[in-house]
């Protein structure tokens, strides 16, 4: 049993095949998939997505930082009530990304503090983007209420990882990039106890290892899950079950 935390399957990039994308995932014994919202658009597929089937998917609400630009609190007002007023698992997927340009650095963070805020206020964690970003990102954090949940797409240092930690109830969400064969990851997660790890694809995003350069989906978190067998010495359904405990304790779900 494999917990996805992080799959954006509910895209358009899954219409042609998503039923057959999520037996695949069940094939594969991925038994819940985490959907973190994108922007004001992704709302209704999302929901539409998460209430086919409710015991298998996990919605999280939340605007994402590169859907931030000059108008980005009409946007805002719109996730809020949904958040609020939904059942919402999390709050997500929020944080920084500097990796294009930095023109709207400001109104990142500003949203960024924002969302932050709401997930302390209602006592949800967050999915935090930090993309070229992590400073400004752990910045927001500490300045923040909000003392739980996953930094998505972990790629950084022992250093990082350790901060991370630091800030209270945090994992670390481990993907595709700890398979790719000149990634320092594995070398850093030697460092890490599998108590602080999640699951996740980003899918159809950074796919694993042998599938890159090909659309990502929830069940190549099989590679990810052998990837992290081999760090830890551990069987795959070993990884499975400490990796699963730990996303059920962070989001309060039942299996």
């Amino acid at each position: 049993m494999i917990i996805d935390t992080h799959t954006h399957i509910f895209e358009k990039e899954f219409d042609e095949d998503r039923d057959k994308v999520i037996q695949r995932a069940k094939d594969a014994g991925v038994s819940k998939m985490v959907l973190p919202n994108i922007n004001t658009e992704s709302i209704g597929r999302l929901k539409e997505l998460a209430m086919s089937d409710k015991n298998a998917f996990i919605p999280a609400m939340g605007l994402h930082p590169t859907e931030i630009n000059a108008n980005y609190r009409s946007d805002l007002e719109t996730i809020k009530t949904e958040l609020f007023g939904g059942e919402y698992k999390a709050v997500g997927e929020i944080g920084m990304d500097l990796y294009w340009d930095k023109e709207f650095e400001r109104e990142q963070t500003e949203a960024f503090e924002m969302q932050l805020d709401w997930a302390a206020e209602l006592s949800l964690p967050v999915l935090i983007h930090s993309r070229n970003s992590f400073r400004e990102a752990i910045n927001a954090v500490k300045h923040s209420r909000c003392r739980k949940g996953i930094f998505h797409c972990f790629g950084g240092t022992i250093e990082e990882a350790e901060e991370i930690l630091s800030l209270g109830d945090f994992l670390l969400g481990i993907g595709g990039i700890v398979t790719f064969k000149k990634s320092a990851l594995p070398d850093v997660l030697k460092n890490i106890d599998i108590k602080h790890i999640v699951l996740e694809t980003d899918a159809p995003y950074l796919s694993p290892t042998p599938h890159r350069g090909k659309r990502n989906e929830p069940s190549y978190i099989t590679e990810v899950a052998a990837a992290l067998s081999r760090i830890y010495d551990l069987s795959i359904e070993d990884v499975a079950q400490k990796t699963t405990d730990n996303a059920v304790n962070l989001l309060k779900i039942k299996l």
